[in-house]
């Protein structure tokens, strides 16, 4: 496997690594969805289509209205995201407004979390975590009982093996990120993982993932025709054509790094996102010219080594921000800098001093359920309008034609019509709980439905 971005340097050789792989999972659109059960199936990404729903009952059609216009939005995707050690099936669910009066408007945009309560998996869960309890309380007695038979004695202010720092954060093993070197929780984990899976006949890769979905999937069909699917508020809801999502980690190859290079001292090079994992600018790149954005041509640099993404999923990690705009500058605040405060216009930024900008998600608020922070989740990419516009031709429009179909789409998207269509955004930047909360209902139910935070970059 090529190595991680942290492992690249300038001095390796084109020939000897070829690429260089990052943090970030990217989606790209894999051909329509054609099987039957997937559309109903949560366990299956998608881009467009209509949405499966976790929660039961149904969560309000309302939820996929624009604020502005106050319609119901096409989905624009919908991802199927768990977190690791959670008993919760978790999906993220992206609408959006095609009506050209509601771009720039706040609402246009909207993304909710839906949750459901898997029992099985909880039971398991359960389980794993009672045995590692036991493990570690066993080993903590006999490590106890070693240490009151030594007669020797420890210097308590030297750095002994006992003490490992970690460099694991917040969704390293999500979607099946690198391992962290073992330690001995991690090592209570991996037994009691063996004590539990003893009690029950191991399931190869396949046949968990079979049987993973075959369980999503039957869940959720029951989830959904409890009442009847033809009696669904959801089922007149507008639509593009189904497409899977797939997949694939980001790659960067060496030689788009070392092109860069040159522009370190602007702060906004590929070379410094491996070696700051991007979460750092230069307030002296904007003295450079006042024509160009710097952001932006960062932004199409990295975008430049994979064209077709749709998505880019880093939870826990620093959007790629799609131009120097109020986003940024809440993002990426100057030091000491009042969160209150925005610097407007490339003159004010060179008037800045050459300091660093750092990253900030505090900015972004806490959650409004559990107070825990947000932490960035994903973005959208600017291709996603246009793997949406070629296929927006298919979806159904009631007592039309496909010719009168065909032509009402193309005249909505050249703007031709009363209120026009066209979606103008460059980057649609979703935050999310921290804890993935999941606040029980006052009927009881153990399944979720939360709008999270959506801050979308306009093109200019």
């Amino acid at each position: 496997m090529p190595p991680r971005v942290e492992d690249w340097s300038d001095s390796d050789d084109d020939d000897a690594v070829s690429e260089v792989e990052t943090s970030v999972l990217l989606g790209i659109p894999d051909g329509a969805m054609e099987e039957e059960g997937d559309g109903v199936d949560a366990a299956v990404s998608r881009i467009g289509g209509l949405p499966a729903l976790l929660p039961t009952p149904e969560p309000a059609f309302e939820s996929s209205f624009c604020a502005n216009c106050v319609c119901p939005m096409p989905l624009l995707v919908q991802m199927w995201c768990p977190f690791e050690d959670s008993p919760y099936d978790r999906a993220l669910y992206v609408w959006g407004c095609p009506k050209r009066g509601c771009q720039r408007q706040e609402g246009s945009v909207r993304a909710w979390r839906g949750l459901r309560y898997n029992a099985k998996y909880a039971e398991k869960l359960q389980r794993k975590q009672a045995a590692a309890a036991a493990k570690k309380a066993k080993r903590e007695e006999s490590q106890k009982a070693a240490s009151a038979t030594q007669k020797t004695t420890s210097n308590p202010f030297s750095m002994g093996a006992g003490f490992a720092s970690s460099t694991t954060g917040f969704g390293d093993n999500i979607f099946g990120a690198e391992e962290a070197a073992t330690k001995p929780e991690d090592s209570a984990h991996e037994e009691a993982d063996a004590d539990v899976e003893a009690e029950e006949p191991p399931l190869s890769d396949d046949e968990s993932d079979s049987a993973s979905t075959s369980s999503s999937t039957e869940s959720l069909v029951v989830a959904l025709t409890s009442t009847s699917i033809s009696e669904s508020p959801w089922k007149p809801a507008p639509w593009y054509p189904a497409q899977y999502l797939s997949t694939a980690p980001e790659y960067l190859p060496p030689s788009t790094l070392k092109k860069h290079a040159d522009a370190k001292k602007l702060g906004e090079s590929l070379e410094d996102d491996a070696a700051e994992g991007g979460n750092a600018w230069t307030a002296e790149k904007y003295e450079n010219s006042m024509d160009t954005d710097p952001v932006f041509d960062r932004f199409n640099g990295r975008v430049a080594a994979e064209p077709e993404q749709c998505v880019r999923y880093d939870l826990g990690g620093t959007p790629l921000l799609f131009s120097s705009d109020k986003t940024f500058e809440k993002l990426f605040p100057l030091p000491g800098q009042d969160p209150k405060v925005t610097i407007i216009g490339k003159a004010d930024m060179k008037a800045g001093s050459a300091q660093k900008r750092e990253y900030d998600s505090s900015r972004v608020g806490e959650c409004s359920k559990c107070h825990s922070k947000r932490v960035f989740e994903c973005q959208l990419m600017p291709n996603l309008i246009n793997v949406l516009k070629e296929k927006e031709g298919g979806q159904a429009e009631n007592g039309l034609t496909d010719e009168e179909r065909r032509k009402l789409v193309e005249s909505e998207l050249k703007g031709g019509s009363k209120e026009g269509r066209g979606m103008e955004w460059g980057a649609v930047l979703v935050f999310c709980c921290e804890s993935d909360c999941c606040v029980e209902s006052e009927k009881g139910s153990k399944d979720g439905w939360f709008e999270e935070v959506v801050m979308v970059q306009w093109d200019e």
